[in-house]
């Protein structure tokens, strides 16, 4: 059996060359350095990815945000990137806008501005970088395309970084283009004329935040190169091309890794880690997502850099890839450079080293197998690792160095006994040179630095499911947050509305504030809808009170067993009890409303409070209005279980109170 050692004495390293002859590598500074590096960051947006974090209570909360952002303790992140909201699906939920309507601002809505002040609390030094996904549909003026009236889309965007710093102290760094390969050469150059004209020359623009097609137009366009500091690329697959290098910019895998956090995932965050460098001279790679925040059955389960979905027992998971990142993060910072001297290790693997100019030297190795490495996207070639002699010969300004500290990740796949971010201990180097026997699928730091540390809190509490009988009145005057707890919403935004005009006893509501399709990628439902609770619900009953603000066209439903979410929520099944302004009911099998179970009138009028009740259990259902029923024995064969959901006809004004559920 192969075991890892790293070799300390001149008897070892001389037993270690006879037995196997190693491969020796050069990292010297003699003949200039690479690239800047830009640092390693998480991803909270492309959409409502962090969702369920700012429900933490404490101390749970401060710990996640810790094990992410603090320097010297967890993943020690460089970059926050978030989204800038624009009320529509982009991946996992909507993200509110601080710009619902042409005339309105509000730049205290959703939670990247707390998150973003959070991370900057831990680390005052980390990149900030904002993105929208997706644009309110006044900006495009009825089209499903922001670009239209550069000069709107611009001020959108230029407002928000404003306001970041105007009403919360946040300076945004970067700003990237509309993503998904779209974007647009005149609204990149008006975006960075109309950032300059605001002060904010300083802040870069990451273009086309996509696919490296920009570069091409870039090369043949001096006014356009000019404007781009940043070419963005999402997932890469560890290469480039040769436009983009032409160019000269900054290259950056700007959203990565997007893969489930096993220990798999694991093994591909650390591949790539490297390897974005040394195959595509990629000096930033940006994970999405974060922080694994949302119901896991909504699209991409899991797929953060750790994972915090249940905000209610407070249960949280720090993952493998916390640790990987943290064999690079903190033994470097953003500022550093690259040694010239990197590249794939003779058996497989790769190999990176950084100096900060001062002495200072991290060496990060990886021997990460295909299958033990694979990501989301894209498909990965085959490769071959194989356990091998290495021997690393430092040279220039770096031969002096005596010892090196020592920290080794080994996933131990066959004995499922993985051992992450090991203090070992430190190396005594010989003539400026050591020798190791790497094994498959480790991960090591060589490193001049001594302020690293595997941070640790007591065992959060156990997991536990969605709580069973569960209610919220919203009756929060001055909420910390524009989302009532655990509601997730998936098309449309649901907000705390405080009714001036109505002190009784529905002054606090949760209101439905989208009122025109927004401008996004994903395919957002024709219904509004944000969902809550346990998706192995069966037999439950929900209430509501329901406000239709939507004369003769509005309606509003309640909803048990919903089944789909994020970018499938256009097919959703479940049952869904609506009430409409006409006087009318109906229940449907799904969100589109086309399979229906039953449907009469019910006397439902729009600016009038209703009290809706939906019971499902086993294949029947029944429904109440007002406390009288309505309907019943309604027939519901599929699904067998979802979450309970609250929405609208139609992207339209409506409100909801007294939410309550009971689940068996």
């Amino acid at each position: 059996m192969q075991r890892s050692r790293v070799c300390v004495s001149v008897l070892f390293l001389a037993l270690s060359v006879h037995f196997s002859s190693s491969q020796t590598y050069v990292l010297d500074d003699k003949g200039g350095l690479g690239r800047l590096f830009d640092g390693i960051g998480g991803l909270s947006g492309g959409g409502a990815t962090s969702r369920l974090l700012v429900n933490y209570a404490e101390p749970y909360r401060s710990q996640i945000l810790d094990y992410l952002f603090k320097p010297n303790f967890g993943a020690s992140l460089h970059i926050l990137k978030v989204e800038i909201g624009g009320d529509a699906q982009t991946t996992d939920g909507t993200e509110p806008s601080h710009m619902h309507y042409e005339n309105d601002e509000n730049y205290f809505r959703g939670y990247e501005w707390w998150l973003m002040k959070e991370a900057k609390k831990r680390n005052p030094n980390i990149t900030l970088i904002g993105l929208p996904w997706a644009f309110p549909a006044w900006v495009g003026r009825g089209k499903n395309w922001p670009y239209d009236y550069p000069d709107i889309t611009a001020s959108y965007v230029v407002n928000w970084i404003l306001g970041a710093k105007q009403y919360h102290n946040l300076d945004i760094q970067y700003v990237g283009i509309w993503n998904e390969r779209k974007y647009d050469i005149k609204y990149i150059k008006v975006l960075r004329n109309m950032l300059d004209k605001v002060g904010l020359s300083g802040v870069g623009i990451i273009a086309a935040d996509g696919d490296w097609s920009i570069a091409n137009s870039m090369i043949s366009d001096h006014a356009l190169n000019d404007c781009v500091e940043v070419i963005g690329a999402h997932y890469p697959g560890t290469t480039t091309v040769a436009d983009a290098l032409k160019t000269q910019k900054k290259l950056w895998s700007s959203e990565d890794y997007s893969t489930f956090n096993d220990e798999v995932g694991g093994g591909c965050w650390a591949r790539i880690l490297n390897q974005n460098y040394v195959n595509g001279n990629m000096t930033a790679t940006i994970s999405w997502n974060l922080v694994a925040s949302y119901y896991e059955e909504l699209p991409f389960g899991r797929e953060g850099l750790m994972t915090a979905k249940e905000p209610w027992s407070g249960n949280y998971v720090v993952e493998s890839p916390i640790w990987i990142t943290a064999h690079t993060t903190q033994f470097t910072q953003p500022g550093w450079t690259y040694l010239r001297t990197v590249g794939h290790l003779a058996g497989g693997g790769s190999y990176v080293a950084l100096t900060d100019g001062k002495g200072n030297l991290t060496v990060v190795i990886e021997t990460m197998t295909h299958d033990h490495s694979v990501c989301i996207r894209p498909p990965l070639p085959p490769f071959h690792v194989t356990s091998q002699n290495a021997t690393f010969q430092l040279n220039g300004s770096f031969a002096s160095i005596k010892e090196l500290q020592v920290w080794r990740s080994q996933f131990n796949f066959k004995t499922k006994t993985p051992s992450l971010f090991e203090k070992l201990k430190p190396l005594k180097l010989i003539d400026g040179s050591f020798t190791l026997n790497l094994s498959e699928d480790e991960v090591y730091t060589f490193t001049t630095m001594t302020t690293g540390q595997k941070g640790v809190y007591p065992d959060p509490p156990a997991p536990a499911g969605f709580p069973k009988a569960y209610k919220d009145d919203f009756n929060v005057r001055n909420p910390p947050f524009s989302e009532a707890p655990h509601f997730a919403d998936q098309t449309g935004v649901f907000e705390y509305y405080i009714n001036l005009t109505d002190p009784g006893p529905h002054t606090f509501t949760l209101r439905q504030v989208v009122t025109e399709r927004p401008v996004t990628w994903v395919a957002d439902a024709d219904q509004t809808i944000s969902v809550i609770g346990d998706y192995q619900w069966q037999n439950l009953t929900v209430t509501c009170d329901v406000f239709m603000e939507s004369v003769d066209s509005g309606g509003v439903f309640i909803a048990a067993r919903v089944n789909k979410g994020g970018e499938s929520v256009r097919s959703a099944n479940g049952v869904f009890f609506w009430v409409f302004a006409d006087g009318t009911y109906k229940v449907t099998n799904d969100l589109a409303g086309q399979t229906v179970l039953a449907e009469g009138l019910s006397g439902t009028r729009a600016y009038g409070w209703n009290t809706l009740s939906l019971t499902v259990n086993g294949q029947l259902a029944s429904g109440q209005l007002n406390g009288y029923p309505l309907w019943k024995n309604a027939v519901v064969l599929n699904p067998k279980n979802g979450w309970a959901a609250i929405g609208t006809r139609s992207f339209e004004l409506a409100q909801f109170d007294n939410f309550a559920v009971v689940a068996d």
